[in-house]
């Protein structure tokens, strides 16, 4: 893809070179880009809390026997005390309006109260994972990060936001764009 194209919805897949800390082999689920900025979630990085945590610090009553194992993530560096949802809204018996932003089929976002509380009671979409806090990108900073090389923007997946393992998220994007990671790794030559 150009990286200067339209990109979103989509996955920024982190190349091995970015030796960030927080974003190193990361996917991020970019869900806005213009030219006001970037918006995105990330999607292989576990929170170091659980969805029991964060419906008992928000004091959701959980009216189930046991709180939903709803992934929980860290998003980005931004906003860390922000919550975002992103669900499959197909099997949501619920209009939320513009309370919700589709992303792409079978993913949507939102921040909505509401539906955390469907979820804390047994009503929520079969499919979603928790994000706190999200990556956000200045104008025209993401461009001059792609040109550098740091992000390999590929099509996104419902499936590998769902149902693939997290500490596979980051080899299974990159391998839906045609990528073995393999080959991306830089290795030391040894010397004639």
């Amino acid at each position: 893809m150009d990286p200067s194209g339209d990109f979103e919805p989509g996955f920024l897949v982190a190349a091995p070179s970015l030796s960030c800390p927080f974003f190193g082999r990361t996917v991020v689920l970019l869900i806005d880009h213009g030219s006001d900025g970037s918006f995105g979630i990330v999607i292989n990085k576990r929170a170091p809390v659980g969805f029991g945590d964060v419906l008992g610090d928000l004091r959701v009553p959980i009216e189930v026997d046991r709180p939903p194992d709803l992934p929980v993530h860290v998003g980005g560096p931004v906003s860390p005390d922000t919550g975002w949802l992103v669900f499959d809204p197909a099997d949501l018996d619920l209009d939320l309006g513009d309370r919700a932003m589709p992303i792409a089929s079978s993913l949507s976002l939102t921040s909505s109260f509401t539906v955390l509380e469907r979820i804390a009671h047994g009503r929520g979409p079969s499919r979603a994972i928790m994000s706190l806090g999200y990556s956000g990108w200045g104008p025209g900073q993401l461009e001059s990060e792609m040109k550098e090389g740091s992000w390999i923007p590929t099509d996104v997946d419902a499936a590998i936001v769902y149902d693939v393992p997290v500490e596979d998220r980051w080899e299974r994007a990159l391998r839906g764009a045609g990528i073995d990671p393999a080959w991306l790794v830089t290795r030391d030559l040894p010397k004639a």
